[in-house]
């Protein structure tokens, strides 16, 4: 699974990757399009349970979730007709799971906004608009090709023709696919069809120093905009988010500590991005290492053993599961099993998020 992180040029998508990442590459130039490939890179996800499992089961080492982020170069108004760099950045944003879209809300002389001024619901309503005009696009050039095929005995092809008029009317109202109601057989067409606004959506306002826990005006007409969307808003300064990246593990806690934070913003951020996917974490603790696993919300027990290996899944027995909490209690995996809290779960169970696990299967 992974984010695009998408947004107006000049708005400090480049610069939030750079941080995620925890790159030390320059910064980018302060004019559009200065992307001109996407960047890839990988960000873990904060989870202070890890911590705690390692209290009680001491690892060699400790591996958190991660996440693939793609750093996806700035859209301009008119970019689903070709204004910028247009569709080829659409289509990258099409590869992807979900959108991280960076929106400007602090003031800087020194950085041109391609609008002439800062007002991030316009900027969102740019995005927004050119998504939905490139998807409108897209259905109505795949449409004539799936009504020939429904003219027949194809009844796949009749679903997904119904399905696309159902998502064309959405869109002609102006409405993003995300806010649009489907049963589950729809949902899996309009997976296929790879649409834009069908995909979840979280906002990140890039604030400045001044305003770290965006309670300024700005962020709030953001989080209003965001509400109506039925998004998530998280408020980080990339430029001070940057700068604490490039230092070393002390001097970040001190840094963090001068600017009133007790965890860099990033770390909120990768973890309102995994949720936003729609991801979970179960562990796997013992003396070699203890480990966060990535699954989908309402994943099985044999599908989240195969994330360890497919052998696993393909094999799979049971999984016997205990909970961090039943480790603070009894202290050990011996006592937990004494005390009858190990769970033994089968093929049709439902991973719970936090999960410490076990899997038993057939080679």
């Amino acid at each position: 699974m992974e984010a695009g992180i998408v947004g107006l040029p000049n708005v400090g998508k480049s610069t939030l990757f750079n941080a995620l990442t925890l790159s030390k590459a320059a910064q980018s130039a302060n004019y559009p399009f200065c992307t001109i490939e996407p960047n890839e890179g990988m960000v873990s996800v904060p989870d202070n349970r890890l911590t705690l499992i390692t209290k009680y089961i001491p690892p060699q080492k400790v591996i958190p979730a991660a996440l693939k982020l793609v750093d996806i170069a700035g859209i301009v108004k008119g970019a689903s007709e070709g204004q910028g760099l247009g569709n080829k950045f659409l289509s990258h944003i099409r590869e992807v799971d979900a959108i991280l879209q960076v929106v400007r809300c602090f003031e800087d002389p020194d950085v041109i906004h391609v609008a002439g001024k800062v007002d991030p619901v316009s900027d969102m309503e740019t995005i927004e608009i050119e998504l939905m005009l490139a998807d409108i696009q897209h259905l109505e050039n795949s449409l004539p090709k799936l009504e020939r095929s429904a003219k027949g005995a194809d009844k796949d092809a009749k679903l997904k023709v119904e399905v696309m008029k159902k998502c064309l009317a959405h869109l002609v109202a102006e409405k993003p696919l995300r806010t649009l109601t489907l049963d589950e057989g729809e949902r899996v067409a309009v997976k296929e069809f790879g649409l834009l606004t069908a995909k979840p959506i979280l906002y990140v306002a890039n604030v400045d120093e001044t305003d770290l826990e965006g309670k300024g005006p700005l962020v709030q007409k953001v989080r209003e905009a965001a509400a109506k969307a039925g998004a998530a808003v998280v408020p980080v300064c990339a430029k001070l988010e940057a700068e604490i990246a490039e230092l070393d593990e002390a001097d970040r806690g001190e840094m963090l500590s001068g600017a009133g934070l007790t965890e860099p913003a990033l770390a909120v951020l990768a973890r309102a991005a995994y949720k936003t996917l729609g991801l979970q974490s179960y562990f796997t603790a013992g003396e070699k290492e203890v480990r966060a696993w990535t699954v989908a919300v309402g994943a099985t027990a044999p599908q989240a053993a195969g994330v360890i290996h497919t052998d696993f899944e393909k094999g799979f027995i049971r999984a016997e599961i205990y909970s961090l909490a039943d480790l603070e209690t009894y202290k050990t995996e011996k006592d937990i099993r004494a005390a009858g809290k190990l769970r033994v779960e089968g093929k049709e169970y439902v991973m719970r998020d936090g999960d410490i696990c076990h899997f038993l299967f057939n080679k």
